[in-house]
């Protein structure tokens, strides 16, 4: 053989073996810089909206929802996704904590004077993310409990004076984590604004979400003059919850479904979406934002089948919700996703995004689904999932097996790819699968966590085996 072609054969050699070296280099990068970067976060929040509400989701229904639709083209829709539980105030702690909400015990919903939940001592995503240089802002309804200074009493509001304009609350958003809150306590007190810490004005309930959507686009344009401070937004709308109080010009524009101007409200939410998708366009902010939309819980008494039930039920209709994603550049349009996903999870997913992980004493029931978004998981990304209903109800998913431990210890076994409406128990006919449920389900509630790592202390502790509640 001659040097001459024995010198081109090795320089052919070196330059592949430089090239490949040179590209595997560059896959990397930007792998790496994939799961570092920070791009703003936005989380929209409907209120009790049912999973066959929104067009992309049911194409019967005749409810006007071209935004999230638009979500579902823009961006990833899933198709399995949970809320906490099947009510408000507890999905809300899920969601601010990674942590499901049973493990204080909590499976109700507060009142304007109820105590604060979370404590300034537990990580939140909001925390977390300010600590990790974010800017954070929640704009809506908070019902996660605020200290008022007001002497405790039994029910619901009874026998208490109104909020007035000047007075001051501790505990609430600002304490675990947000810069900013703008918004009000509950739906039951719409009327009342709160601005940080004091009560700022009255307002005609009609004129709440209007107010609430205007100061979340004041927020994103102010963002967009500092675009080197990435930002994470939290706004908890008021539709479709009551009191429905659809402004003008939405009225007629909903679609007419049934009776009265449900529907409005239900559209009136939907173009706040549209809103704030809009102003990151406009301001430039698009391309480097992460937006999530999802529900607290199932519609209010309104059942879309094949679901059972609504809201308050331990049934699909009760937790099983609309989620979308979108990020330009890194979602791919236009993608469905079938995994089992939770609120609880997406704290773990803003820690992956930043390329870290959650401490051991927190997010002890949130597990990311970053890949998910990407396109990368390949089987499913958690073990099982849990959710719970107002009667002490609690739920355990593990792939197509939902396995239900009622709060009068009823038990209920369903194959979800074969019953989604959940008519047959299966129970008596797979025994074997539900006792293993439920030692599961037992196994997470005597760890303080459903990820792994090191058990927690118990705040509340549950026994499988003992009656949790009784009809009154």
């Amino acid at each position: 053989m001659s040097p001459i072609r024995t010198n081109s054969s090795l320089n052919l050699f070196i330059i592949m073996r430089l090239f490949c070296v040179f590209l595997t280099t560059i896959l990397v990068t930007a792998f790496s810089s994939q799961a570092t970067e920070k791009p703003n976060i936005l989380f929209v929040l409907f209120d009790d909206m049912g999973y066959g509400e929104p067009t992309s989701y049911r194409p019967a229904s005749l409810f006007k929802t071209p935004n999230i639709d638009r979500m579902a083209k823009e961006g990833m829709r899933f198709t399995d996704a949970h809320s906490s539980a099947a009510s408000c105030t507890p999905t809300r702690y899920g969601f601010l904590t990674g942590r499901y909400p049973h493990r204080i015990g909590q499976f109700g919903v507060l009142s304007t004077f109820s105590p604060p939940l979370i404590p300034k001592t537990r990580l939140t995503v909001a925390s977390y993310l300010k600590q990790n240089g974010y800017a954070t802002a929640c704009i809506g309804k908070w019902h996660l409990g605020m200290n008022w200074g007001r002497p405790k009493t039994k029910g619901k509001n009874k026998n208490k004076e109104e909020l007035k304009i000047g007075e001051k609350m501790t505990g609430g958003p600002n304490a675990i984590g947000f810069d900013y809150f703008y918004g009000f306590t509950h739906a039951r007190n719409i009327q009342t604004i709160i601005e940080q810490d004091t009560v700022v004005k009255e307002v005609k309930p009609i004129e709440n979400q209007p107010l609430m959507i205007a100061k979340a686009i004041e927020f994103l344009k102010e963002s967009s003059l500092n675009k080197e401070k990435p930002f994470f937004l939290y706004f908890p709308m008021c539709p479709p919850h009551k009191p429905v109080v659809p402004a003008p010009q939405y009225v007629g524009k909903g679609g007419k479904v049934g009776k009265g101007s449900y529907s409005d409200w239900v559209y009136q939410g939907d173009d706040m979406l549209g809103q704030l998708l809009d102003t990151l366009e406009s301001t430039g902010l698009a391309n480097d934002t992460l937006v999530l939309v999802s529900a607290d819980n199932g519609a209010a008494g309104r059942e879309y089948p094949p679901l059972r039930e609504h809201k308050a039920s331990i049934y699909e209709g009760g937790h099983r919700e609309p989620f979308l994603a979108r990020w330009p550049g890194r979602i791919k349009p236009g993608t469905t996703s079938d995994q089992i996903i939770s609120i609880t999870d997406i704290f773990a997913t803003c820690a992956s995004l930043l390329g870290k992980s959650l401490p051991e004493n927190a997010g002890e029931d949130s597990v990311s689904f970053l890949k998910c978004l990407y396109g990368q998981q390949e089987g499913p990304f958690r073990e099982a999932s849990v959710q719970q209903s107002g009667k002490k109800a609690l739920a355990i998913r593990k792939g197509k097996w939902k396995l239900i431990v009622h709060g009068d210890n009823k038990r209920e076994l369903f194959d979800l790819n074969a019953d989604i409406g959940e008519k047959h128990n299966a129970i008596q006919t797979h025994p074997k699968i539900a006792a293993e449920l439920v030692l599961l389900l037992q196994s997470y509630l005597d760890k303080g966590r459903s990820t792994p790592g090191k058990a927690q202390p118990l705040e509340y502790k549950i026994s499988l085996d003992e009656v949790r509640y009784k009809k009154k």
